[in-house]
């Protein structure tokens, strides 16, 4: 071979493996979108079940029973139930917002494995190329 072919084989080569290594990694973050989409679930689901039981508990009648008696121990427990109630609130928009990214891209993943199969479909009957033909 000349040296030009030997350059060519090279960047096709190179180009080949890059392509690979995007694959796999587009591969990994699929398998790992599952877990972010269960994340996201879990902060829809378990977020306002603790907003609830925050609100109840501070309309609760002997909530009001326990700040008169307990002035230090109310103060904390106003305090903590108050972080519940702020820390539950940004956890469910954080979740909604995952949600929204991770269907989106859903979408984005599902064109794109339909553009890869339509493009190796045409490179195949362009080139007549067979898988059999490369062994």
């Amino acid at each position: 071979m000349t040296q030009s072919q030997d350059d060519k084989g090279n960047i096709s080569s190179n180009s080949t493996d890059i392509l690979s290594l995007i694959d796999g990694f587009i591969d990994q973050i699929s398998g790992i979108k599952s877990i972010l989409k269960g994340v996201s679930v879990s902060a829809l689901i378990l977020a306002p079940l603790a907003i609830a039981l925050s609100a109840f508990l501070i309309t609760h009648s002997s909530f009001f029973t326990i700040l008169q008696k307990e002035y230090d121990f109310g103060f904390v427990l106003i305090v903590l139930l108050g972080s519940v109630i702020a820390i539950s609130s940004v956890w469910i928009v954080a979740g909604l917002r995952q949600y929204r990214m991770i269907s989106d891209w859903n979408k984005r993943y599902a064109n794109y494995l339909t553009n890869k199969e339509e493009i190796r479909k045409s490179i195949e009957s362009e080139y007549r190329f067979t898988e059999d033909s490369e062994n």
